[in-house]
């Protein structure tokens, strides 16, 4: 048994991706699982979200798309991030779609469509365009997309699959103006492929926050991502949503555990913890816990934080350190060394959410549990 560790409920993300399921009506779902999915483990969400009816997936990266080909990942999968020149055969050889915006992509893919195996071979290039529309970042738009797709359509054995964009700000806010700009530029660039003679197949803008919201970012193709684990995008897509009557009953589904390593009394005054931060202001009595930052328990919870012992909330003491960090449990009569401690997820119905840690660090909750260590196990339960 590990010291720390996080209980993926397989239940509540079958539950999160049938919701979704039924909530677009015919638009396919990709499954993003860049990241190790959002920290909560690549192949375990990769498996269920498949046997649940996510129809695509989306990495970052060639690497974890071919993760998920060894483990028996079929469906398409679209590497969202940037692949570099030298890695595009790996693309090629895995099946896997890919994602590009630049002319020095278009050249190296030329050079490696043109050489003798890849001729031999019936393999194709499946490539997705990335559209700049007002994020400023990844992405081509107006000549320079012209000049993209020129160069591009020629290519033997290049299909361009996909075209896609993202919005800037459709999370954080209740004014979408902004997003019916972006996609309004996104149905343009489709209009000038289509007038070049290029209809890419599948058809991409709508992120979590955009699939809550608006059907019209469908077209026919959805990317869900943090709402997929139960988490909403923002305090402003959940109010939106209300607003609208398309709220979907989204259960988390990270829960991070560790146990009490030790249990000490200390004086009314004693200072907890490195720099002497913080003193008790009674006679006390402090648990150390066998987690710290290097695991992701971050260190701007230092004397804020909060986790749940025999489900009760308990105060972190003083800084949080690499590998430990203190809590008190004064109040708690029965507390043992080894009992289970809930750092986020719920214990006998109290809850430490990831919107609350990230209100308590100034972040968001896709930080939150995407910086969670990915060496810390994941266990399906």
């Amino acid at each position: 048994m590990n010291k720390t560790w996080i209980e993926i409920s397989k239940d509540a993300l079958a539950h999160n991706v049938r919701a979704f399921r039924e909530h677009v009506g015919d638009a396919p779902i990709m499954a993003v699982v860049k990241s190790n999915a959002y920290g909560h483990g690549l192949i375990n969400v990769a498996k269920v979200a498949d046997e649940s009816g996510a129809a695509w997936f989306g990495v970052d990266n060639v690497d974890e798309g071919i993760e998920l080909r060894k483990n028996g990942i079929k469906k398409p999968i679209l590497i969202l991030g940037y692949t570099m020149n030298e890695r595009l055969h790996d693309c090629v050889d895995n099946g896997l779609s890919f994602t590009i915006y630049n002319l020095e992509t278009v050249s190296a893919l030329r050079d490696r469509m043109s050489n003798v195996e890849c001729r031999m071979s019936d393999k194709e290039a499946l490539v997705h365009i990335k559209i700049e529309t007002g994020t400023t970042r990844q992405g081509i738009a107006g000549d320079a997309l012209s000049d993209l797709l020129y160069e591009l359509k020629d290519i033997k054995g290049v299909v361009i699959q996909g075209a896609s964009t993202h919005f800037a700000n459709i999370e954080d806010t209740t004014d979408h103006s902004y997003a019916d700009e972006q996609l309004q530029r996104f149905r343009d660039a489709i209009s000038l492929m289509q007038e070049q003679g290029i209809d890419p197949e599948f058809k991409h803008a709508a992120c979590s926050a955009a699939t809550v919201l608006f059907p019209e970012t469908y077209f026919n193709l959805v990317r869900l991502g943090i709402s997929m684990y139960g988490l909403w995008s923002s305090k402003e897509t959940l109010a939106v949503a209300k607003e609208k009557g398309r709220v979907l009953d989204l259960k988390p589904v990270m829960t991070w555990k560790t146990v009490v390593a030790q249990i000490k009394d200390v004086k009314k005054g004693t200072p907890i913890s490195y720099g002497m931060t913080e003193r008790v202001a009674r006679d006390s009595k402090i648990a150390v816990l066998p987690v710290g930052y290097w695991d992701g328990y971050d260190r701007g919870l230092s004397g804020c934080g909060t986790v749940l012992i025999r489900g009760q909330r308990c105060k972190v003491m003083g800084r949080v350190c690499m590998n430990m960090c203190m809590v008190d449990v004064t109040d708690l009569s029965d507390v043992a060394v080894e009992d289970e401690v809930v750092l986020l997820g719920t214990q006998d119905g109290e809850s430490v959410s990831a919107e609350e840690l990230a209100e308590k660090l100034g972040t968001i909750n896709y930080e939150v549990v995407t910086r969670i260590n990915p060496l810390i196990p994941r266990i399906s339960a």
